[in-house]
């Protein structure tokens, strides 16, 4: 875009040598501008598929003892998790057998109030 403003620039607007460097700068700022966006836009390969979901946290939306349902990014799925989970459990994906995602539950942590910790 930047190039055709130069370019109407040298043609209508600015004086004999003006109008060359202007096209040339953005030519270089157009060049620039997309081997950037070309190299920035393929750093990570597109996550697609049931195997991205593998080590995603799910919430419980029917009890696993040991099949039920979770809901991974707003979709649910059918789950298996040997340890049981309840509704509103987390779990975690660990693998996928068809169409059936593998979870275990999240380990618990208890965080301590600072006011309670001992020195």
């Amino acid at each position: 875009m930047t190039f055709i403003a130069a370019i109407l620039l040298a043609i209508f607007v600015l004086p004999s040598p003006w109008g060359l460097i202007a096209i040339i700068a953005s030519g270089i700022y157009e060049i620039g501008q997309t081997l950037l966006t070309i190299r920035w836009s393929q750093r990570r390969r597109a996550h697609i598929g049931a195997e991205a979901l593998v080590g995603s946290a799910a919430r419980v939306v029917e009890g696993c003892h040991p099949v039920g349902k979770v809901s991974v990014n707003g979709e649910i799925w059918n789950a298996r998790c040997e340890d049981g989970a309840e509704h509103g459990d987390t779990v975690r994906v660990r693998g996928l057998q068809g169409l059936t995602l593998l979870v275990e539950r999240e380990k618990e942590t208890v965080s301590v109030p600072a006011s309670h910790q001992s020195t």
